[in-house]
C-alpha cells in the first residue's frame, strides 16, 4: 500500500498527463464528429466524401495554430513547456492558449485530491475518471454546444458498473433510477418548454449527461445538482447578457454548469452543494 503523500504525488502526474490529453480531446473531438457528419450526408446525397488526410485524437501531431509549426515531445510537457516558452510558440512566437495549462492543473488536482481522499484505490481511479469526463464534456459544450454522445454514454454505463462493482459508494438501485429520473427531469422540462414556447430550451446531450450524474452520485444527489447548475446558470447568462457576450439567439449552453455542479458534488458532496446556494434538506 503506497503512502499517503506518494499516492497524491503519482496521481497529481497521472492528472497532468491525462489533462494534456484532456486538451487534444476537446479541440479534436467536435472537429472528428463534424467530420463524421459530413462524410454521411455526402453518402445521403450520393456523393463521395472529399478525401482528407488522417484526423483523429493521434493523428496528425499537434500543430501551431498560426503557422502549423509541429509541436515536438519537449514543446509539449504538461505546465513546464507554457511556462519554458512564456506561453508563446517558439516558432512563430503566438500566443499560447492559457487554457491548456489551466486544463492540465485542473485535472492534476482532481486527481490529487481523489488520491488524499480515496488512496491509491480503484475507487480513487474511477472518480478521477469521472473528474476528468465532465472538465471534458463542460468545455466542449461551452466551446460547441455539443456533449458528445461518445462520452456521455459510456459515463452513464460506467458509473452503473462502479456502483455494482462497489467501486463507489453509491448503492445500485439509487445509481439505477438516478440514471432514469436524470435522464427523464430533464427530457420532461424540455418537451414542456418546447409545448409551451415552440423553442428548444436545451439539447439531449443535457438529459444524458444528467443521467449519468445520477449513475454516480444517485438519485438524491440529483436536486442538488440541478439546482447549483440552474442557479449559477441563470447569473452567469445574466452577467452575459450585460456584457453584450451571449451568443447568436441568446443561447448560453447548459452542460458546462451540469458539470460544474458534479465537480462541485464530487469534492463537496450533494449536501454542501446545497448548502451553498442556500438551501438545507435534511
Amino acid at each position: 500500500m503506497l503512502a499517503p503523500e506518494i499516492a497524491v504525488v503519482l496521481f497529481s502526474v497521472l492528472g497532468l498527463l491525462i489533462g494534456s490529453f484532456l486538451n487534444v480531446v476537446i479541440y479534436r473531438l467536435p472537429k472528428m464528429i463534424e467530420q463524421h457528419w459530413a462524410a454521411e450526408c455526402a453518402q445521403l446525397s450520393g456523393k463521395q466524401p472529399d478525401p482528407t488526410e488522417p484526423f483523429n485524437l493521434i493523428l496528425p501531431r499537434s500543430r501551431c495554430p498560426h503557422c502549423g509549426h509541429t509541436i515536438s515531445w519537449y514543446e509539449n510537457i504538461p505546465v513546464l513547456s507554457f511556462v519554458w516558452l512564456k506561453g508563446k510558440c517558439s516558432a512563430c512566437r503566438a500566443p499560447i492558449s492559457p487554457r491548456y495549462p489551466l486544463v492540465e492543473m485542473a485535472s492534476a488536482a482532481f486527481f490529487a485530491y481523489c488520491a488524499a481522499r480515496w488512496g491509491a484505490s480503484s475507487t480513487a481511479l474511477a472518480w478521477s475518471g469521472l473528474a476528468a469526463a465532465l472538465l471534458t464534456l463542460g468545455l466542449i459544450d461551452w466551446d460547441t454546444t455539443l456533449l458528445p454522445d461518445d462520452i456521455t454514454l459510456p459515463l452513464i454505463w460506467s458509473g452503473l458498473l462502479a456502483a455494482n462493482l462497489g467501486l463507489i459508494i453509491t448503492p445500485p438501485d439509487q445509481a439505477l433510477w438516478g440514471a432514469v429520473a436524470g435522464y427523464l427531469s430533464l427530457w420532461l422540462i424540455y418537451w414542456a418548454f418546447r409545448i409551451l414556447t415552440g423553442k428548444e430550451g436545451m439539447g439531449y446531450g443535457d438529459f444524458k449527461l444528467f443521467a449519468a450524474l445520477g449513475a454516480w452520485f444517485g438519485w438524491p444527489a440529483l436536486i442538488s445538482i440541478i439546482l447549483m447548475a440552474s442557479l449559477v446558470g441563470a447569473v452567469a447568462g445574466i452577467a452575459m447578457k450585460i456584457n453584450g457576450k451571449l451568443r447568436p439567439g441568446g443561447y448560453v449552453p447548459f452542460g458546462p454548469f451540469l458539470a460544474a455542479s458534479g465537480l462541485c458534488a464530487l469534492v463537496l458532496g450533494p449536501q454542501a452543494v446545497l448548502a451553498l446556494i442556500g438551501l438545507h434538506i435534511s
